[in-house]
């Protein structure tokens, strides 16, 4: 991810890159290398106490996102931090108010938002074109982790929290949905599985998504207590109904985000493996599917496609479009809109709410949003 950020930053306007804090000195200083940053460092602090330095982003596992973002503040700094933006619901509470306390801008990388036909269906809605939302179903589906040979950080509770798919994955969907629909869930009923309650954990330390060529003499088994999968019922206020499944062991699927929205008029439906195209439903009449093309967006979605039909734009664009609002944020008196910390808490609250389902057998209330 760190990666990641740094080729969406220098995509940016008047942004640029100063530093990189690594836990390994070798692989920082030949990232810094291969992106022109003069300065890294193994110890993060030295970029707190940097003057120069405006703004941090932090890219590191979930276990270490509170302390990190703590820091940063106190420090007078701003910052962006991946998601989840912390692993408890109290962690998240005190980084929302320490932000507003100093005064400081802060956004929680809920990326996905950005596509331009995810903003196209919200603006749709906006629209009143969907009518009355009934239904709010989907699911996020990966097969990175089938076997019990596939290994990254955030199979360990101690690195990545108490959940591990709800958290990585199924959390992008809520906040879609929530963001898309402009509903917030109010009460949820969950069911977890752990396929795989053993893995086999690499000797030597692997990138996600890169340990798929290694031999059985290159692992070590540990005892696994994180989700492979989730399934989970929802309400969104007196009416509107939904269920979604999330899952890191669906063959064939490389990261399949889906999600359909049905209203009294007409649907909307989005697949993240074909991002450019956007299905509508109709009931009494034939049912397009409109393909980017920003001359053919509504207003409100326009400015999330930078390019003209027919010229993709995905995944590490959706990462450009979160970070020019945010820095865009630092330099106006009105924040430009982009997810914050207080998004960040408000998927906490939901992850909460399911592990608390899941471990009660029953249906749970979800806290009230507090914007």
């Amino acid at each position: 991810m760190g990666r990641v950020h740094l080729e969406a930053v220098r995509r940016v306007e008047s942004v640029e890159a100063a530093a990189i804090a690594g836990r390994n000195a070798d692989v920082a200083a030949q990232l810094g290398a291969g992106f022109s940053i003069p300065k890294t460092t193994t110890d993060y602090r030295e970029v707190l106490g940097d003057s120069s330095v405006h703004a941090v982003h932090i890219c590191t596992p979930n276990a270490q996102h509170f302390a990190m973002a703590k820091d940063a503040l106190l420090a007078g700094k701003h910052v962006l931090c991946e998601k989840p933006l912390t692993t408890t619901v109290a962690e998240a509470e005190e980084l929302v108010s320490l932000a507003k306390r100093q005064g400081l801008h802060n956004c929680v990388c809920h990326n996905l938002r950005y596509y331009p036909m995810v903003q196209q269906m919200r603006a749709i809605r906006e629209a009143g074109e969907l009518g009355e939302i009934l239904i709010v179903q989907g699911t996020y589906s990966q097969d990175w982790l089938l076997y019990d040979t596939d290994w990254n950080w955030r199979v360990e509770t101690k690195a990545a929290g108490a959940s591990r798919c709800m958290a990585d994955i199924g959390s992008h969907f809520f906040d879609m949905a929530e963001h898309v629909t402009g509903l917030r869930v109010s009460a949820l009923c969950a069911d977890l599985q752990t396929f795989h309650p053993t893995r086999k954990k690499p000797k030597h330390a692997v990138e996600t998504f890169a340990n798929k060529l290694m031999g059985p003499e290159s692992y070590d088994e540990v005892a696994v207590d994180t989700e492979d999968f989730g399934a989970v019922l929802f309400r969104m206020g007196a009416r509107t109904r939904g269920c979604v499944t999330a899952s890191q062991v669906s063959a064939g699927r490389k990261n399949r985000l889906s999600i359909e929205i049905y209203g009294t008029r007409s649907s909307v439906a989005w697949n993240q493996e074909r991002p450019d195209e956007l299905w509508q439903g109709r009931r009494d009449a034939g049912n397009p599917v409109l393909i980017k093309d920003p001359s053919l967006l509504k207003p409100a979605a326009r400015g999330y496609a930078d390019l003209p039909g027919g010229h993709s734009e995905g995944y590490d664009d959706t990462f450009k479009q979160v970070f020019r609002r945010f820095y865009a944020s630092l330099n106006a008196s009105g924040a430009s809109e982009y997810p914050q910390f207080v998004d960040g808490l408000r998927q906490m609250q939901i992850l909460d709410s399911v592990l608390k389902s899941h471990r009660t057998r029953q249906w749970t209330d979800v806290p009230k949003f507090e914007e």
